[in-house]
């Protein structure tokens, strides 16, 4: 790699931290004026015009509230664990790719932080690694809520984990690989049946095992109906009920970069990442009717598939926030059924079923 490569993919990785910042930061945005609309009442619109300043103004007073530490808590481990949850969430955004290359002249930049062929490995290791931020918080915080909250983070996630890990066995079956570039360019074809990328996407291979990895996404982001680690009618606040100012913060905006990685995560494996329907025939177009040099037309095409991909990363995050203003919250042991005697089995036969049908030739 060139010093000039390692320049650009230096500031693709810049970007990419600033937009899940900026795209965590308008979730919250986002989220009020869903529920407003779904409670047909006026959401935010006193800060500047639309409301669009409201989480600028959610950031100063968060940042100029006053720190508090509960009596008899670690003031270390108090800290740690949302710095632990935040840190955790930005690294898990840097294997995934928002798009495929663009060049210029002699130089190739990937729109992806960093490429690595373990790269769906890396982000369940790093977003298993986010669970113990909640734990140092709920234990540090010498508070029983807080800990039973944190108790129950760690149980929930340990559940979904493997249920969520088993459906994604049946994806790497079809695809052979762990890098998540290559998941995704699998996903393309450039056959002449311009519709055909889509039947190549692995939601066509792949709609139970979706719909499981959909389930235990809701878990994993400990968001509604699965919100039983800070359930207010339980536990007060659960695992972040003696947090305030900044720490608070951090423990808030980690779900909503979560909710943005595993909506990226879910596009890719399922959706066909930044591949999209006339790609190729659009690009040939480019360069045969409008005279554009193939390369400029293919950097178009990348340009067109990020944008591609992060409408579908939007749709996914609309419909987190559509599920939790319209379905209740589960009860824990309804929770854990669900998890242990529902989505596990159904795993495994998705596992077994994919097998056969990559036996039998019907999917390959």
């Amino acid at each position: 790699m060139t010093f000039e490569t390692l320049g650009w993919q230096g500031l693709v990785i810049l970007v990419i931290f600033g937009l899940s910042l900026l795209i965590a930061t308008y979730c919250t945005y986002a989220e009020r004026v869903i529920a407003a609309f779904m409670q047909d009442r006026v959401g935010p619109d006193r800060a500047g015009p639309y409301g669009l300043a409201q989480p600028l103004a959610d950031a100063v007073k968060m940042f100029t509230k006053e720190e508090f530490f509960p009596g008899g808590a670690s003031k270390a481990l108090f800290t740690f664990g949302p710095c632990l949850a935040m840190t955790t969430a930005l690294m898990s955004s840097a294997v995934i790719p928002f798009g495929n290359a663009v060049q210029f002249g002699s130089t190739v930049v990937h729109l992806q932080g960093i490429e690595i062929n373990v790269g769906m490995l890396y982000v369940f290791g790093i977003v298993s690694l986010g669970v113990y931020g909640v734990m140092i918080g709920g234990w540090a915080s010498n508070n029983k809520f807080s800990l039973l909250g944190a108790i129950r983070a760690a149980s929930q996630n340990i559940s979904y984990e493997l249920a969520m890990g088993l459906a994604l066995i049946a994806v790497l079956m079809i695809s052979g690989t762990l890098s998540l570039r290559e998941i995704t360019l699998q996903q393309a074809s450039d056959a002449p049946f311009v519709w055909r990328d889509i039947f190549n996407w692995n939601i066509m291979k792949q709609p139970l095992g979706f719909i499981i990895f959909l389930v235990c996404a809701f878990a994993e982001t400990n968001r509604t109906p699965f919100d039983l680690p800070e359930c207010e009618t339980e536990l007060v606040g659960g695992y972040h009920t003696e947090y305030s100012s900044m720490k608070l913060g951090l423990y808030l905006f980690s779900e909503y970069i979560n909710i943005f990685v595993v909506s990226a995560v879910m596009s890719v494996l399922y959706f066909g990442g930044f591949n999209f329907p006339f790609q190729y025939e659009f690009r040939d177009w480019l360069a045969s009717s409008r005279g554009l040099e193939l390369i400029t037309a293919q950097n178009i095409i990348t340009v067109l598939g990020a944008v591609g991909l992060f409408a579908k990363i939007f749709a996914f995050i609309f419909f987190f926030m559509w599920v939790r203003w319209t379905l209740p919250r589960f009860r824990y042991d309804q929770l854990m059924r669900l998890g242990w005697t529902i989505l596990i089995p159904l795993a495994i036969f998705n596992i077994l079923l994919t097998g056969g049908l990559i036996t039998t030739g019907i999917i390959k």
